[in-house]
């Protein structure tokens, strides 16, 4: 070896030779080698990367750091490429072997750190720089994020739609860990996969009101399976008002308009009778749209039959994508705070629904209580995410579904490998 050992109980100063190679005089303040500047472990450690210049590594092939034996144990492993991409990896509880167990990107340059630890305790570290070749395959993996840029309520979720089904665990795992959200202030949040094409971030609860939210995929150039590697995303930046949160209870027939927590308006309204109750549940305004024609037909009820419907609706602030609304209702007024009257939707008087319309935005809440409906479904009729608990939630992760507990997976994407 080309260091100077010191044992744990010598207090003085030793000539180390640092991960760059220059020789300077360290002493540690305690007299611990652990506090002195760390010498170069080039000797200590083998690696699996281009050796020769010009070379480039195959980003197929995982990162392997070993340590030669009989000569110390690698401490930790620092991976991570000039976009700031980490990769993760696990280290052996002895300390011989470190390997990474997430791929690599094509086409990158990566910088590892490796610290060690030799058999007198001395710490040791050396730098390694490589780059990866070109990608095999030509299948790219294309991902779009919703909603559009703009300012949105506070329980707006994030959408990632990708363009290729993704079934296999592994693989999910992939594209999860390389779509990035982050938000100011920030906030513990997790994507769901919805199904195999379609991902959908929140955060425990709803987002901060007045928050920037900035959405990028660190996809490109990664392998996400076989030949199927990922392309480069628009990235998405979008912020929040106030919190707007609109509650309806179906059995008092009053609707509360709480603005940032604070009780703004109360309206008499009127909800689904009986056959057509209004869903329970969180909602998230969809759409609002001044006018619209609603009919029966569109809903499963047959034209001419006592409950059929055509008519002209204004002020309509749209929940799910099957025709709830909260509107203007002026034909059952003498009904609204007495009684449940309509078919699913939520009515008001022109007046109470035109104010409304103008103080609620895409994003915003409608939650519906003590209605005979079922609850809002989770997915494939609006956004029902609100619905499904913290912990439920986090199943759906393909990073966390087996500890819903754990650490965030942004947190766990930047979690430094250690021995045991």
């Amino acid at each position: 070896m080309n260091h100077t050992v010191r044992t744990r109980t010598v207090v003085g100063c030793t000539l180390l030779v640092t991960a760059l190679g220059a020789g300077v005089t360290a002493c540690g303040s305690d007299g611990n080698p652990l506090s002195a500047r760390p010498y170069d472990a080039a000797d200590l450690i083998s690696f699996n990367g281009p050796a020769e210049a010009g070379k480039r590594a195959d980003p197929d092939k995982p990162l392997e750091v070993t340590a030669n034996s009989g000569e110390g144990r690698i401490t930790d492993v620092t991976a991570r490429d000039s976009t700031g991409r980490y990769v993760t990896g696990e280290l052996a509880a002895d300390g011989s072997r470190w390997h990474s167990t997430s791929p690599l990107a094509a086409g990158a340059r990566y910088t590892v750190t490796v610290s060690t630890e030799d058999e007198d305790g001395a710490p040791g570290r050396k730098t390694l720089t490589f780059d990866t070749g070109k990608p095999a395959g030509k299948k790219r993996l294309n991902v779009s994020f919703g909603p559009g840029a703009g300012t949105y309520g506070v329980g707006q979720p994030i959408t990632a739609q990708l363009d290729q089904g993704i079934k296999d665990k592994a693989q999910r795992a992939v594209v999860e860990r390389a779509l990035r959200v982050e938000s100011t202030p920030a906030v513990q949040g997790s994507w769901y996969w919805v199904n195999d094409k379609e991902l959908h971030y929140r955060p425990k609860e709803y987002w901060p009101a007045h928050a920037t939210i900035r959405v990028h995929s660190n996809l490109e150039g990664v392998r996400v399976g076989d030949r199927l590697w990922g392309a480069k995303s628009q990235p998405l930046k979008l912020t929040t008002g106030d919190k707007v949160e609109v509650v309806a209870d179906a059995a008092a027939h009053q609707l509360t308009y709480y603005r940032n927590d604070q009780p703004i308006e109360q309206i008499p309204v009127t909800a689904g009778k009986a056959g057509f109750e209004t869903r329970n549940g969180v909602k998230v305004v969809l759409e609002k749209q001044y006018f619209v024609r609603m009919r029966g037909t569109t809903v499963g009820i047959a034209e001419g039959t006592s409950d059929s419907y055509d008519l002209p609706v204004y002020y309509a602030t749209r929940v799910t994508w099957s025709g709830e609304y909260v509107h203007a209702a002026p034909w059952s007024v003498g009904s609204q705070g007495y009684e449940n009257v309509s078919h699913g939707c939520v009515g008001m008087s022109t007046s109470n629904a035109e104010w409304l319309y103008d103080n609620i935005r895409e994003g915003d809440i409608v939650k519906v209580v003590n209605s005979q409906g079922q609850t809002m479904e989770p997915f494939g009729n609006g956004f029902g995410d609100w619905n499904v608990d913290w912990k439920k939630w986090r199943t759906g992760s393909a990073l966390t579904n087996k500890t819903p507990d754990g650490p965030p997976p942004a947190e766990a994407v930047r979690l430094q490998p250690r021995a045991a």
